[in-house]
């Protein structure tokens, strides 16, 4: 419970202020200041006896007024300094706390023994500093749990602001790009410049990825994924680069299985009705009723057929020849291609001539087109775009369909790997196969907006 509230001790201070400055004006105007200042006027006799008695005059006004002024202020001004002087030393404090809250130490606290409103705001400001204080802490052990797993983590994460400054990388980063030091500060540009122009395109490209890189005498597989977002009101931009070399090794494996049961029920599929027909075939013939053979033999050579096409799709993918790369001019190479698919001309393509196996490249693109057609999208937005970039050709499909979720575009490259039902999985796997083989590789990459880029990048010219 409050002892004095300051409004209480206000109005006593005012109070005793009128007693007081009525007091002083009586004092001077009436009584007793005008009968001494007229006994120090009376002349003293020949004894040196003072007068006694006799008329005393009331000071006018306006000189009582004035040495109530003289008299007033140098007192008021010792008053209000002994009053205000503990106001002042605790306001200086509570700027000092303000100025360490504000410079993140939260340990100042202030001490009082006051009973007013005062001391309520202060031992508030006290509560607040002490809750602040574990909050505090409670975040730095979260931050020092996260920052653990964060740079534990075998994903390389890079995080960088505006200018392209490094500002968070983990030790997974550190040592992709910067041999294990610390890439704080740094510019990412300037780093990059020194890894593979296959990482340094897909982290230009600013969106997801899956790009591979000659590394340390073997080929690594990344999957690139990218975000941008707001910190402290500026814009910053994540990357996390993730190796998926083991992981596609281990879904190669498990599609190779795959692939052998799929090739397994094709042939017990075909190869159980080619049986009961025989069969069926043998026991006709045993009774003579040969009006029916021939749609047994029909049959029979139906399956043989499906069986053969299944067959020899995975036939031809196993036995691709080697390419055979040449001078293609781009203008006849399209127009051919325009009469085997529909897709829109993004950007007309270089005079440049290109240099790959027509035949082998040719393939790719009709089925690179025609799963852009699938995808679901507007078939006038099916484009194809070709680039000279340095020492490669890139030779992009784009459509707008949903594009690939992030577990699908890290195994769209796995050999016969298909979303679809009744698909082999012989389109991007084939694309891959005669990329490598004309000494390339192959990217993709979901659009801003939905869709997916399919980008096949070759060598622009003869090794």
């Amino acid at each position: 419970m409050k002892t004095f509230s300051l409004e209480g001790r206000m109005t006593l201070v005012v109070a005793s202020s009128a007693i007081v400055g009525a007091l002083v004006f009586a004092g001077v105007s009436i009584w007793p200041f005008p009968q001494m200042l007229a006994w120090m006027r009376a002349v003293p006799d020949k004894a040196g006896r003072l007068p006694v008695g006799g008329v005393v005059e009331p000071f006018d006004v306006s000189t009582a007024l004035l040495i109530c002024l003289l008299v007033l202020v140098p007192l008021a001004a010792a008053v209000a300094h002994a009053l205000v002087e503990p106001l002042r030393r605790l306001m200086r404090a509570l700027e000092s706390a303000v100025a360490s809250y504000r410079d993140g130490d939260f340990s100042m606290s202030i001490g009082t023994d006051r009973r007013d409103e005062l001391g309520d705001l202060i031992r508030m400001h006290n509560a607040l500093g002490q809750t602040l204080r574990d909050q505090r802490q409670h975040l730095a052990q979260r931050e020092l749990l996260l920052d653990t797993v964060v740079q534990n983590t075998p994903v390389a994460l890079v995080l960088t602001e505006p200018t392209g400054k490094v500002t968070y990388a983990n030790i997974a980063a550190r040592h992709l790009f910067n041999e294990g030091r610390s890439l704080a500060g740094l510019d990412f540009e300037t780093v990059l410049s020194r890894m593979p122009q296959s990482l340094r395109d897909a982290s230009a490209g600013g969106e997801d990825a899956l790009f591979s890189v000659e590394m340390d005498g073997s080929e690594e597989t990344f999957h690139l994924s990218q975000r941008g977002f707001r910190l402290q009101g500026r814009p910053h931009r994540l990357q996390l680069y993730r190796r998926m070399t083991r992981e596609l090794s281990r879904q190669e494996v498990h599609t190779w299985k795959r692939v052998i049961r799929v090739i397994s029920h094709e042939l017990n599929n075909s190869l159980a009705p080619i049986s009961s027909l025989s069969h069926s075939g043998a026991e006709l013939a045993r009774r003579g009723d040969l009006a029916r053979l021939p749609g047994v033999f029909a049959s029979i050579g139906d399956r043989a057929k499906h069986l053969h096409s299944f067959i020899a799709g995975y036939a031809s993918f196993a036995k691709l020849p080697a390419p055979q790369a040449r001078e293609v001019p781009w203008a006849a190479f399209l127009d051919a291609l325009a009469l085997h698919a529909r897709f829109r001309m993004a950007a007309p393509p270089p005079e440049k001539p290109g240099w790959f196996d027509p035949t082998q490249v040719e393939q790719v693109l009709i089925n690179l087109i025609k799963n852009a057609h699938e995808a679901g999208g507007e078939p006038d937005e099916v484009t194809l775009a070709v680039h000279q970039l340095g020492r490669d050709t890139l030779i992009e499909v784009a459509d707008r369909g949903p594009g690939m979720s992030e577990t699908v575009l890290s195994q769209a490259l796995l050999p016969f790997y298909s979303t679809k039902r009744s698909g082999t999985g012989l389109g991007l796997a084939l694309a891959r196969e005669i990329s490598e083989a004309h000494g390339g590789r192959i990217a993709l990459a979901n659009r801003d907006g939905g869709g997916l880029r399919v980008t096949l990048i070759l060598p622009a010219g003869p090794p």
